[in-house]
């Protein structure tokens, strides 16, 4: 199977020469592009998110030989979320090689965090399919780089961290306002303030409102820890 020129360069990005083409292809089909002669890249996303699942942990026991389950469990989380697979996808630039229905291209797919974290764990599928399950380990540990060793800073959970801080301090739990909200109907960005009920507040902006109240809650939290 010949690729196109956009997709060769996508596996120069990657690091990774596929023996069979074919795999690769299917791990960029989106569902809205399937058809009984081409298939898409859910199977493959379904296997791949083991396979990343397995090399997380491996990496996390190694990384920190004397972490409880405790600590290991957020910081995998925060690893394997689609968040941070989607992220992954955004720096290779694996939106725009990926093949998707009209539909889906005028609702504009290629920047769906959804689709994005799919596709990424499609990859992985598919490296581990051509090449076995060191090849995909190689591929991921590459790929989330230094995600991995410092995710002891990016794993605790911003908004229960930021409510632990206000009742210690006999503050009501804190809001979360929308304030802004940008962008058309079908890629839109959310403003939110993080706010306590001694007057502290911070704002943060992100395509849902999910994220941008864990960036709210991060940043307050970061001013209140320099201040006190």
């Amino acid at each position: 199977m010949k690729l196109s020129a956009d997709v060769r360069a996508f596996e120069v990005r990657i690091g990774h020469r596929f023996a069979e083409p074919a795999l690769l292809s299917q791990a960029l089909t989106h569902a809205s592009m399937s058809t009984p002669n081409r298939e898409d890249n859910q199977r493959l996303e379904f296997l791949g998110d083991r396979v990343l699942g397995l090399v997380m942990a491996e990496a996390l026991l190694a990384s920190d030989p004397k972490a409880s389950e405790g600590q290991l469990a957020p910081r995998y989380n925060a690893l394997v979320r689609k968040e941070a697979c989607a992220d992954v996808a955004r720096e290779i630039d694996l939106g725009r090689v990926l093949r998707l229905g009209r539909s889906e291209m005028i609702s504009g797919g290629r920047r769906k965090q959804a689709l994005l974290g799919d596709a990424i764990e499609a990859v992985i599928a598919a490296v581990y399919l051509d090449a076995g399950f060191e090849a995909a380990k190689a591929l991921v540990l590459r790929l989330w780089g230094e995600r991995i060793s410092k995710v002891k800073d990016d794993a605790r959970d911003a908004k229960t961290a930021l409510q632990e801080w206000a009742q210690a301090r006999g503050l009501t739990p804190p809001d979360y306002v929308q304030t802004a909200r940008t962008g058309p109907d079908h890629a839109p960005v959310f403003t939110i303030a993080a706010r306590l009920s001694n007057g502290a507040e911070a704002k943060a902006t992100a395509a849902s409102k999910r994220a941008a109240e864990q960036a709210a809650a991060k940043a307050l939290l970061a001013r209140l820890e320099k201040e006190t």
